[in-house]
């Protein structure tokens, strides 16, 4: 029988910083301590840093686990960093069992994406859901899939990898080699490319909104111009919703989910992307899935990797 006062501690390890915060048995936050990485050498002394970050957040409390999110190709049953980040030295690194062993408590750890597909299920967007496709629209396009309750992880634990699902064999080069990945055509990313695209033969509000906020030009301007009925930022975000909805209905094909959780940078959009994205899903998948499903914005914002980290404990 578990006593009420689970402790665990999330860690949301980043390639520039690691942040760590210490939860109660509800899910709070009550106490978060954030480190830069940047002059670490070695792939041991980052893990050295988490662990004295562990223990100084944890003020001396008993822990019941260590979750830890960590971004790039993870073993989630080992507990194994494969590849993936730009931190030292940072492959194949036994997360698990060093971090395990310095501590004497059990530790999780699962790529950024599940950790927050899980966290959004657990305490945020998809509570209450059975059957969640998380997705994150930003750099990249990351996702995470809980069925019948429970993430989704497949043989090697790289399952839900949206995000490289090709949707155009004739597309363009993915970083992954590939040709044609969803990633190319409906991320942040793809999105201010295809604005920068067009605009080196036609004129556009995106880059008067850029230079007044001395910024590169990045799809938040393409949305703002979007708002404004800038021409060439109508086409981008038009075929860029085709594309993310084109995606969508793959996985609602293939998961039958009853919510989809839509996070990252391009959600922020808000209002000027989820009727138009929800209206073009519900338009390309097939019939008998018309209203098993809702398109909502996530929940949680910056701390879903800790919180989804910490939730990988969670009991109730």
């Amino acid at each position: 029988m578990q006593t009420t006062d689970n402790y665990v501690v999330g860690i949301d390890l980043g390639g520039t910083k690691i942040a760590a915060a210490l939860f109660d048995s509800k899910g709070e936050i009550l106490n978060r301590e954030r480190m830069e990485t940047a002059n670490a050498r070695t792939a041991q002394e980052v893990v050295q840093r988490m662990v004295e970050m562990i223990r100084s957040v944890s003020q001396g409390r008993t822990l019941s686990g260590v979750g830890l999110a960590s971004p790039g190709a993870v073993n989630s049953r080992d507990g194994i960093v494969l590849h993936g980040t730009n931190l030292p030295e940072w492959d194949n690194v036994p997360l698990k069992k060093w971090m395990g062993e310095a501590l004497g408590v059990e530790v999780q750890v699962v790529n950024d994406a599940n950790a927050a597909a899980w966290g959004e299920y657990v305490r945020g967007a998809g509570k209450g859901s059975e059957n969640m496709v998380y997705v994150t629209f930003s750099t990249g396009i990351g996702a995470g899939i809980v069925l019948d309750g429970k993430m989704l992880l497949g043989t090697s634990s790289f399952a839900g990898e949206l995000g490289h699902n090709i949707i155009d064999p004739n597309g363009p080069e993915c970083s992954c080699g590939s040709s044609g990945c969803w990633e190319t055509f409906a991320s942040g990313t793809a999105i201010r490319d295809a604005a920068l695209q067009l605009m080196q033969t036609r004129s556009s509000l995106i880059t008067e909104l850029a230079a007044s906020q001395d910024e590169a030009a990045s799809a938040k301007h393409v949305f703002e111009a979007y708002k404004q009925q800038d021409p060439v930022a109508v086409e981008v975000v038009d075929r860029a919703i085709h594309y993310m909805a084109l995606g969508l209905a793959n996985a609602v094909h293939t998961f039958n989910p009853d919510r989809i959780v839509i996070g990252g940078g391009v959600s922020k959009a808000g209002d000027l992307l989820f009727p138009a994205l929800k209206a073009k899903t519900e338009q390309l998948v097939m019939k008998p899935y018309r209203g098993t499903y809702e398109i909502v914005p996530a929940g949680l914002r910056d701390d879903v990797g800790l919180i989804g980290a910490a939730a990988l404990f969670h009991t109730s």
